[in-house]
């Protein structure tokens, strides 16, 4: 498996036992409800757009939103049942636009 593969494999692998264990330990924590929801309150409040999406474990849908003009990010799954979490936040967004094979 290439070493690119590899670390897209665990940082899901990652991600999917941070959901199961924030669930679990503190469920008033994470903001969850409809996508569209979400969506809407990055936009209109943080001026957030859709910066990245991929597939993670369980076929949970990850996306990155950000905004360059109030340096917001936010990081949104989407779990099959059709549920949406916030599950992170924060400030000093800034993008990269590095070579392919050159990140860290």
């Amino acid at each position: 498996m290439p070493r690119m593969q590899k670390q897209l494999f665990a940082l899901s692998f990652g991600l999917a036992a941070l959901i199961a264990a924030t669930q679990v330990a503190h469920p008033e924590g994470i903001a969850c409800g409809a996508r569209a929801e979400i969506v809407a309150q990055l936009t209109d409040r943080y001026h957030e757009t859709r910066r990245g999406i991929g597939i993670a474990a369980n076929n949970a849908v990850l996306e990155v939103f950000a905004s360059e003009e109030s340096g917001t990010f936010s990081i949104v799954v989407t779990l099959p049942s059709g549920q949406s979490c916030l599950l992170a936040s924060g400030a000093e967004y800034q993008p990269l636009r590095e070579a392919p094979g050159k990140g860290i």
